[in-house]
């Protein structure tokens, strides 16, 4: 499951954040995806200042990973990119080749690189299991070179698994899965579209010889969102019906593949609302719905607890 999204500075490292944590821990969840933005002002500007607010502290993040290991779960780092003005990451991107007086790849790498660094260094000397250096960087992933150029530099100061969470659609366009250890991405994919996307994804897998994992999967608990689960401002009406039928055709349709590693499911928050509100909360969290004890159910049989 991920945690503490959006990592807001003064939101971890509270007494809501250790109920939020435990309740997490109660649905037989053994990894958790550590989750916080740095935020950068437009998807052309080429600073990424994650030791402003309102990215969490070093100390919050460092509470986050040992609170985890208090409920005996293992832990991916997972610092993410975000932009202050509500564009997607994704839409992040630069001129194909750097020109004078322009914002550039170059240095909007050299800055990403700082931040990812200083992620890979907490998550070395917290004994993180493994660290996801990206998420959903659609125009970036087509920069192998500096991508491959980043993994290794991540490898001279972390000794763990490096992941990459590549966008939904997105798993067989990057060239560069042989630097990472394991194949993540989001699997945001409509209900009726499992079996055709896990025999794309399947082949990805088979000519990597890497694991995969979902690294983000889920589905807020709206009418119409099993049809569109990455859309988190699709209208509709809470339905907690609607988010168990997702999970249910999303973990039969995975089960049913050997290659398939598992899911850090999408999402949980630091400050829960309260369980008897969980039937008007059309957000991805399940604590509290009827997707919640399916998940919990799931996952004991996975782990034989």
């Amino acid at each position: 499951m991920t945690w503490g999204w959006t990592g807001v500075r003064g939101t971890w490292s509270t007494p809501a954040a250790v109920d939020s944590m435990r309740r997490m821990a109660e649905h037989a969840v053994n990894w958790t995806a550590i989750a916080y933005a740095a935020v950068q002002a437009t998807a052309q500007s080429t600073e990424v200042p994650f030791r402003e607010a309102p990215t969490v502290t070093d100390d919050e993040v460092v509470w986050a990973i040992r609170e985890a290991r208090s409920h005996g779960l293992r832990v991916c780092l997972k610092p993410v990119v975000n932009v202050a003005d509500g564009t997607w990451r994704a839409y992040i991107g630069f001129f194909d080749q750097d020109v004078p007086g322009e914002p550039s790849w170059g240095e909007w790498f050299a800055s990403y690189r700082e931040f990812i660094l200083h992620a890979a260094r907490l998550a070395e000397a917290e004994g993180c299991e493994m660290l996801c250096i990206g998420c959903e960087m659609v125009r970036a992933d087509a920069r192998e070179a500096d991508w491959r150029a980043l993994v290794a530099d991540v490898r001279e100061v972390y000794s763990g698994l490096v992941t990459y969470n590549c966008d939904k659609y997105q798993e067989d366009r990057l060239g560069w899965w042989d630097a990472v250890d394991v194949i993540s991405s989001s699997g945001y994919y409509p209900i009726d579209r499992w079996e055709a996307e896990l025999d794309r994804i399947e082949a990805v897998v088979a000519a990597s010889g890497k694991p995969f994992v979902f690294m983000e999967a889920g589905c807020p608990s709206r009418t119409g969102s099993a049809d569109r689960p990455n859309d988190w401002a699709r209208p509709g009406d809470p339905s907690g019906a609607e988010q168990l039928r997702y999970y249910e055709a999303m973990f039969a349709a995975c089960d049913a593949r050997s290659w398939m590693r598992g899911f850090v499911l999408w999402d949980w928050p630091p400050v829960l609302y309260d369980e008897a509100d969980a039937a008007s909360n059309d957000d991805y969290c399940v604590y509290g719905k009827p997707a919640g004890a399916y998940v919990a159910s799931g996952f004991r049989a996975r782990v034989g607890a």
